[in-house]
């Protein structure tokens, strides 16, 4: 760090007393899996649960993100790796506001993960798998993008040009099967998952 940098975290107000006046315990809700397999379906599921329960959230999604923050980047190793970075800094900053913070990108190597983890905090850190097959999430093709690759029109494409690590056994995270789950089956399983997480201790 240069010595012109000055962080000023300790002359902040608190994140506990944040915490009290909303009346939650923060936490960082990181779905990750293949396009198209149902973690941003579930990410506005679970954050427009919450909000009717009273619960202050905020949603960070992948491609919104790309738009703004990190319209620079591209889908390259280091590429995605500072896309990640970024992402895990800002949901830091929003659990320190007492938010509760849910993200939703591909993070493709368990490396990725671990980098999200590192800088959110193990404790703030809820880890969850949205589990789909390519050959599933390609008959889905949401957004037209498993067409696309397949002419040949995106670079990088997780799943066929480039690798998608899927978590080591044994997993201590959450793992949602979106093949087997209906929608409500996965949005109360990660509910049961969340609650416990952010209830007042």
């Amino acid at each position: 760090m240069s010595n012109d940098i000055h962080p000023e975290f300790h002359r902040q107000l608190g994140r506990e007393a944040k915490e009290l006046l909303l009346g939650q315990r923060a936490a960082v809700i990181w779905l990750y899996g293949l396009s198209g397999s149902g973690k941003s379906t579930l990410a506005h599921l679970l954050e427009r649960t919450l909000h009717a329960e009273g619960r202050a959230t905020v949603l960070l999604d992948g491609d919104n993100l790309r738009t703004g923050l990190n319209s620079g980047l591209g889908f390259t190793e280091e590429d995605r790796r500072e896309n990640i970075r970024r992402v895990a800094e800002v949901a830091k900053l929003f659990v320190h506001s007492g938010l509760i913070t849910i993200c939703s990108f591909i993070s493709p190597y368990r490396s990725l993960r671990s980098l999200a983890r590192q800088v959110v905090g193990e404790a703030d850190f809820l880890e969850v798998y949205v589990h789909a097959t390519f050959e599933s999430c390609t008959r889905r093709d949401p957004k037209g993008l498993y067409q696309k690759a397949a002419e040949g029109k995106v670079a990088h494409f997780t799943g066929r040009d480039s690798v998608f690590e899927v978590p080591n056994e044994p997993f201590t995270g959450l793992r949602i099967d979106t093949e087997q789950e209906t929608k409500e089956e996965s949005l109360t399983k990660l509910l049961e998952a969340v609650r416990p997480l952010i209830a007042v201790r």
